[in-house]
């Protein structure tokens, strides 16, 4: 498939397969590759970026890989801008809440890329890639929204619900930790 894909345009769609029901997903993405290495027994390792989401109309063919009729899919215009805006701000914050409470906890340092997205758009994307955990379901169900907002607005409830959680994990760390200190 690799060399099929690079004598052409160098994208490819990139679908979900569900292990559970034995199908690929209705909605996937373009990825482009942009670098790629072959190894010596065949084997590749290749970096993509996504691009375009879209949805599964037909299967055409599925040896020796599948390929198949599609529809692009955009998001739907957004009537109120600045509700928009608003809730980007909050998820950022609750994102970066995140991070830290997570480096905290585990004694690292974490942090976020310097350039996170600016558009409430590409950062509902930019998110849903990033989730962490075995969450491959809900990464599918925020690539099938099809507005930012209700997008953002699920990221949110995600971000907020781990945020609550690592707080009181820290809480627990730092009073057992305190506690220690106290007893030598």
């Amino acid at each position: 498939m690799l060399q099929s894909v690079l004598e052409a345009d160098s994208r490819f769609g990139v679908v979900r397969w569900d292990p559970t029901t034995k199908k690929i997903a209705d909605v996937g993405c373009c990825a482009q590759i942009i670098k790629h290495q072959t190894s010596e027994d065949g084997r590749s390792n290749i970096v993509t970026l996504g691009q375009q989401r879209f949805r599964v109309l037909e299967i055409i063919r599925e040896t020796p890989f599948i390929n198949a009729l599609v529809s692009w899919i955009d998001d739907e215009p957004i009537s109120d801008q600045i509700k928009l805006d608003e809730l980007k701000d909050s998820v950022s914050i609750a994102l970066k809440d995140v991070v830290s409470l997570t480096a905290k906890l585990m004694d690292s340092e974490k942090s976020l890329p310097e350039s996170l997205p600016e558009i409430p758009r590409e950062l509902s994307f930019w998110i849903a890639a990033h989730l962490g955990g075995p969450v491959a379901s809900e990464q599918q169900n925020l690539l099938e929204l099809t507005n930012t907002f209700n997008r953002l607005e699920r990221e949110y409830e995600l971000l907020d619900q781990t945020r609550r959680q690592l707080a009181a994990r820290t809480a627990l760390k730092d009073t057992f930790s305190n506690a220690d200190q106290t007893n030598t």
